[in-house]
This record gives structure tokens, C-alpha cells and sequence, in this order.
């Protein structure tokens, strides 16, 4: 790892702005409380001051930057090829920002390259992720804060990843509403390792489009080609946008409008997530016929190419949008957990639940809570109580186990079950038996591990926290799609 002194010499620099005389000062960045996204409802006050400003001036005034610090210092993340960490970010701005600048001034600046790291796919495969230095996080932050309201009034009311103020449960919904209408057919379009596939050249024409200073043209290409780091060796790039960085939802965003456009002008049901796109139409074949159709415009056009083993045309239900999917009841479209989202949360609480694990039940009820609560704050727009009921059951049937195996010894059993309050002629019962599983659903071992007593040891109740999310979708305003079914 390179020493704070030496780390990029185009790259050192505390924030600064400019006084009346253009003199450099040294601004100390404040706390933390700033917003680092404009609200949508600030797009043309921000689209207008910088157009009065100028690109270029407005990405990297004082306050800009500083609420993209706030940013990059709330998410966190890996170091980039230089090993410079988020904490030491602020203090190493404080020395070495003037000279960045004057290198982002001059045009000279060079982005680092990004490191490689491969992401394990739940389908299979791996995810190809490009993991920015800190100070590069920061300077692409600025950036998107900039560029994002100038481009929001161009983007499609149909694309939802990655834009202020929309959110998957809207995608997903809008796909809902689409299929009630009696759009019972879905062309579900994957695109072929999209962000490692994005033309360069193409991209930058679109993003010219709207931006037309050249020293803001010339960063981000810069930051397009400033190559991967893997396994210690630097690898040019001549395509791709690596998802990793703050500007690359944005870019990604740009580059698949013209998809949008085209989707609009045919006068297609469509809900676009970044680069999961499902298309809704009334019959098989008229999804078959545009599958091939956009198959060729984005071929030609874009220079990206349909996975056409993940792509297809088939009933909603029997897709996956965003891991969630569809079921009928009563002549209507509803929502539930799709099977691979249920068959990983499955997996991964059974990894936590091992018989095996050293750690103590403390340990492993706080690893199930955090993991448990994130995916039921997702999936709470699910409209299937009882997949969360069964989970339930499931998951203390697996505690029970996990303790009963634990106990080890028959006499060990006998006292623990004694301790719980099992009648002295009941314990015998439970302390046999010699599969853990099978002994877990048994009266005994129920009656002393009842929910009660998981209660009290701090398990989150599945259901009714399902519950209480649902009745939050309510009152927020969602209306009928919400019920709690």
C-alpha cells in the first residue's frame, strides 16, 4: 500500500473555493446531515442554477462537494488499488485538495483504475464489480449530483433503477397495474453482461446530447478508460461502464433511453430497472414478435446484445421481475416472493442455524434478526401472509433443533427441559430420540422452546413485524394494493 504522502500525485487536495479575488481557500467540510441527492421536486431550480453556473463550476463548488463527502462518507465501502479507506478520506482532502483541483482544472487528472471483484450470482455465474478509489468515489459523486437533474426530465416515467424518488416497489407495482389491465403476457428482457458491454462511443454521444462542456466530456471518458486492476495487473478497457461507482447508474441510465424511447413510440407497456426490462402485452405472439424486434434495435443501435437464454415471452406469474413475481386470486394480479428469493432466504437462515455453529443462541438470533428484518423491509410489498407465516414455523422449528443437538447428552436434555418448566414424567420423553429434526416438532421440546419463550429471548416475530409493515403500506397511501392477505 502506497503512504498517504505518495498516493496520487494528481489526486491530493482539502476542499477549497474561490473568494472574491479568485484566491484558493481551505473550506472545512461540516458534518454529516447534508443531502447528498437533490429531492425530484428540486430538478429545475438545480437544472437552471447550472446553467447560469456553468457545468464544470457547479460540480465542483463548496457545497456540491460537500454533500458528496456526506455521500461517500455514509456508504461506506472497500478501498480502492490505493488502499486509502472512507475514514481517511476527510483528512487527506484537508492536505492534498487544492492540488487535485488544479489537476482537474488543467485537464491532466487521471483516474486511478478500479479493482475487480467478482460477486457470486444467486443464478449462478458471478457479478463483475469495479471498486473505485476514495477520492475518485468522491469526484464521481460530485459529478452524478450535477448531471442527474439535468437528465431526469429527459428519462422515461417507465425507468425506475437508480433515479431520485423511485424505488423497485414502484417498478413493481407499475408491472402489477399493467398485467390488471389485461397485459396478461410478458416479454422479460435480460441484456447480455450489459454493464461490462457499453460502447464507449456511443455512450459518450448521448451524454453529449445534454452536456456540452468538453472538460466534463473528457472526465467521464476519462473515468470510462481508466481500466480495471486484477490480481495486481492493470487491464485497459475499450467498453463497459463497471458497476461499482457512483456515476455508473446514471450512465447506465443515459445509455438504455433510447430503448426507452423506442418502447414509448411503439406504445408498449413497459417497466424498465436499470437493466432488467419486462414489456406487457395480450398475447404470446405479439411478444414474440417484439422480443426479436428490440432483439435487432439493440443490436444496431446500442451494440448490446439479449440474453436469449434468460429472455423469453410467458404469464407474468411464471417470471421474475426484481425477485418478486405474480399469483391470481379472485380475477386479480397480486404480488408474492419469487421462488428464488424465497429458496436463498431459506438457504441463508440455514446457514445461520447450523447445528454446528460455535457460537452461542445469542449470537445466532442476532445474526437472524438482522438478516430477517432487511428482507421483510423488501418484501413487505409481498401480499402472501402465509409465506411469512411458514417461515416462521420453520425457522423456530430449526432453533428448536439447533438447542436440542446442542444439549448433547441425555441427562443434559432431561435437566434443560426440567429447567424450562416440562413436567418431570414429560422431560423423559424429550431427552430420547435421535434425530434432532424429527424431536423438534414433538410436543415436549415445543411446550419448553414455545414462541413464548423464543419472545423473550429476542427473536423477531416473522409474521407480525409482516404485519405492521403491511399496515405501514396502508396508511402510506398505497391504497387497495395493499391488502393484507
Amino acid at each position: 500500500m502506497e503512504s498517504n504522502d505518495s498516493r496520487d500525485e494528481q489526486g491530493r487536495q482539502t476542499f477549497p473555493d474561490r473568494d472574491t479575488a479568485g484566491r484558493a481557500k481551505v473550506v472545512k467540510p461540516p458534518g454529516l446531515d447534508q443531502r447528498a441527492e437533490p429531492s425530484p421536486a428540486s430538478f429545475e431550480e438545480m437544472a437552471r442554477a447550472t446553467d447560469e453556473a456553468g457545468i464544470w463550476e457547479r460540480v465542483f463548488q463548496r457545497d456540491n462537494l460537500l454533500r458528496a463527502l456526506a455521500r461517500v462518507e455514509r456508504n461506506g465501502g472497500a478501498p480502492g488499488i490505493d488502499g486509502m479507506t472512507v475514514a481517511e478520506l476527510r483528512p487527506y482532502l484537508k492536505r492534498r485538495w487544492p492540488e487535485v483541483r488544479a489537476a482537474l482544472d488543467a485537464g491532466t487528472y487521471q483516474p486511478k483504475p478500479v479493482l475487480r471483484r467478482e460477486i457470486p450470482k444467486p443464478g449462478g455465474g458471478v457479478r463483475l464489480l469495479g471498486i473505485p478509489t476514495v477520492i475518485d468515489r468522491l469526484i464521481q459523486q460530485a459529478l452524478a449530483q450535477v448531471l442527474t437533474p439535468l437528465f431526469e426530465p429527459v428519462f422515461s416515467d417507465s425507468s425506475y433503477g437508480f433515479r431520485p424518488g423511485r424505488k423497485a416497489h414502484d417498478a413493481v407495482r407499475r408491472a402489477q397495474a399493467y398485467i390488471n389491465e389485461g397485459y396478461g403476457w410478458v416479454v422479460d428482457i435480460d441484456l447480455e453482461k450489459f454493464f461490462d458491454r457499453v460502447n464507449h462511443d456511443k455512450l459518450m454521444a448521448r451524454v453529449a446530447r445534454v452536456v456540452k462542456d468538453r472538460r466534463v466530456l473528457k472526465l467521464i471518458r476519462r473515468y470510462l478508460e481508466s481500466g480495471v486492476m486484477v490480481n495486481g495487473v492493470v487491464v485497459e478497457v475499450r467498453e463497459g461502464t463497471p458497476q461499482g461507482g457512483p456515476l455508473s447508474p446514471l450512465l447506465a441510465n443515459i445509455m438504455l433511453d433510447d430503448l426507452d424511447k423506442e418502447l414509448e413510440k411503439r406504445g408498449h407497456r413497459f417497466v424498465r430497472y436499470a437493466d432488467d426490462c419486462n414489456i406487457y402485452v395480450k398475447s404470446r405472439r405479439a411478444g414474440e414478435r417484439l422480443l426479436a424486434g428490440i432483439g435487432r434495435f439493440l443490436e444496431r443501435k446500442l451494440s448490446l446484445k439479449v440474453n436469449a437464454k434468460k429472455s423469453g415471452v410467458d404469464r407474468p406469474q411464471k417470471r421474475k421481475f426484481l425477485s418478486f413475481s405474480f399469483y391470481w386470486r379472485q380475477g386479480r394480479a397480486l404480488i408474492r416472493v419469487a421462488d428464488e428469493a424465497k429458496d436463498r432466504c431459506w438457504e441463508r437462515l440455514r446457514r445461520l442455524t447450523r447445528r454446528t455453529r460455535s457460537c452461542g443462541p445469542e449470537e445466532v438470533i442476532r445474526a437472524i434478526n438482522e438478516y430477517t428484518t432487511g428482507w421483510m423491509e423488501y418484501f413487505r410489498l409481498s401480499e402472501t401472509d402465509w409465506v411469512f407465516r411458514e417461515l416462521d414455523r420453520w425457522l423456530r422449528r430449526r432453533l428448536r433443533q439447533m438447542l436440542w443437538k446442542r444439549w448433547k447428552r441425555g441427562r443434559t436434555r432431561y435437566e434443560r427441559l426440567l429447567e424450562l418448566g416440562v413436567p418431570t414424567e414429560l422431560a423423559a420423553l424429550g431427552a430420547g430420540g435421535t434425530s434432532p429434526w424429527r424431536m423438534a416438532a414433538t410436543p415436549v421440546v415445543n411446550m419448553a422452546l414455545s414462541n413464548a419463550y423464543w419472545e423473550r429471548e429476542g427473536l423477531t416475530n416473522i409474521t407480525e413485524r409482516y404485519r405492521r409493515l403491511r399496515e405501514t403500506l396502508r396508511t402510506a397511501g398505497c391504497g387497495p394494493a395493499c391488502p393484507v392477505v
